[in-house]
């Protein structure tokens, strides 16, 4: 049923490749504002040395052959338009949002940086260069991306192991920046996803503003993924407690880990109710698990994400998390249904908003597979309990952690200053 209902927002996508290689994909509700996004094979997997990615991401919306930053940012607000530029391991986008009927000055204002960027010295040194870095630092600071940062690291070490942050250690000069940034931008490594357009209008814009772009060039390369996991220690200070435990593999997600993340979520269906999560019950009070799911082009990473207020609370809560993940093995009947059920509707939610159909439709487009809600929500429903439990124990035995302590334990293991992250306390088993 929820298919059927579906079907109409499906049908109203359409992916176009034109004669020069561009992928546009855009779909229409009506809206009154419109998003247009410039997907560029320009992430952190792709970058030829540490913080380049990062480094040409905030070179965005800067000097061009057509306009000055400071004149990008006065006619962007004349029009009351919003700019935003994003890094991932595999993407750099570059967003506007705006009303309708703009949409032909934001193209060709977010075209020109990829045609015709300056990347003058002055900007590089004055405001690409503090933004990097304060980025860097308040990633750093953060828990829990400094532990899904490592936990990349130990997964896929090159490629997707790439940080998405530039290192305080590392240096990135402008023509590093300059030579990443004229491999990257050319048409077979370009997609246009826009919302609130018609996909005809948006793709008669593309053709128009990307005249300028190379065809072919030497285009960026990455290795194939290979999962290897491991087992990583940080000290830390400020911020909760926190561990990651998780498993990885070479491939695209198989449905069945979205399954398996809807059934370990905390996350209530009803406000102010505990939920039948197999976590849920059990967590000490102040402590907090996460599902991560997190889903490239060729690989995965899945894992659980906990964090808490004191080192005895995050060990406790880490031993429930692993206990109802290796328990999820023998997941069926009703208690799967249910799982299901919550990853259908996961998936389907996820599509009202502009992040999450760009979110889908960025790791289809290149690939050209199917982007619908509908190919989505049927490939669910073919997960039954033994594929589950394939998937499942699979999985499992591929098992790493990553965890970023403060984790304080009484033992008589090493100690890094202060603090031990002893996973034979925390009685936690570590295969490679």
């Amino acid at each position: 049923m929820l298919a059927r209902r579906a079907s109409a927002f499906a049908r109203s996508f359409a992916t176009v490749v034109d004669n020069a290689g561009v992928k546009v994909a855009a779909v229409d509700n009506g809206q009154p504002t419109t998003a247009v996004t410039f997907l560029v094979k320009a992430g952190s997997r792709y970058e030829p040395k540490p913080g380049v990615a990062h480094t040409l991401k905030n070179f965005a919306f800067k000097s061009t052959a057509k306009r000055s930053a400071l004149g990008t940012v006065r006619e962007s607000e004349l029009y009351g338009g919003v700019l935003s530029a994003s890094l991932s391991r595999e993407y750099l986008a570059l967003t506007s949002e705006f009303l309708r009927g703009d949409e032909s000055f934001f193209v060709d204002l977010m075209s020109s940086f990829l045609t015709s960027g300056k990347f003058h010295r002055h900007e590089f040194q004055e405001y690409v260069i503090p933004v990097v870095e304060a980025e860097s630092t308040a990633a750093s600071q953060n828990p829990a991306t400094h532990a899904l940062e490592l936990a990349h690291s130990l997964a896929f070490r090159s490629g997707l192991g790439s940080s998405l942050f530039a290192s305080p250690h590392s240096r990135v000069s402008l023509d590093d920046v300059k030579e990443f940034a004229a491999r990257a931008f050319s048409k077979g490594n370009i997609a246009v996803l826009g919302t609130g357009i018609d996909s005809a209008a948006l793709t008669q814009l593309v053709e128009k503003a990307l005249a300028g772009v190379s065809v072919g060039g030497v285009a960026v390369e990455s290795k194939p993924s290979t999962y290897f996991g491991g087992e990583t220690r940080v000290e830390s200070h400020g911020g909760p407690e926190t561990v990651f435990i998780g498993f990885g593999a070479a491939g695209p997600a198989d449905p069945a880990l979205a399954i398996l993340s809807a059934h370990l979520s905390p996350q209530p269906s009803v406000k102010w109710s505990q939920g039948l999560s197999p976590i849920s019950a059990a967590l000490p009070q102040g402590t907090s698990v996460q599902p991560v799911l997190m889903s490239y082009s060729d690989a995965t990473l899945f894992g659980l994400l906990v964090q808490g207020s004191s080192a005895e609370g995050v060990k406790e809560a880490a031993k429930v998390a692993t206990k109802a993940l290796k328990a999820s093995t023998g997941l069926k009947g009703d208690a799967l249904k249910m799982a299901v059920a919550k990853a259908k509707f996961a998936a389907a939610s996820s599509l009202d908003g502009r992040d999450g159909i760009f979110g889908a439709l960025s790791t289809k487009v290149f690939a050209n597979s199917d982007a619908s809600i509908e190919s989505t929500l049927a490939s669910i429903d073919k997960v039954d309990a033994a594929a589950f439990s394939k998937v499942c124990t699979f999985s499992f035995s591929f098992f790493a952690e990553v965890a970023e302590p403060h984790v304080v334990c009484r033992c008589d293991h090493e100690r890094q200053a202060h603090v031990c992250c002893c996973w034979e306390c925390a009685s936690i088993t570590v295969r490679r």
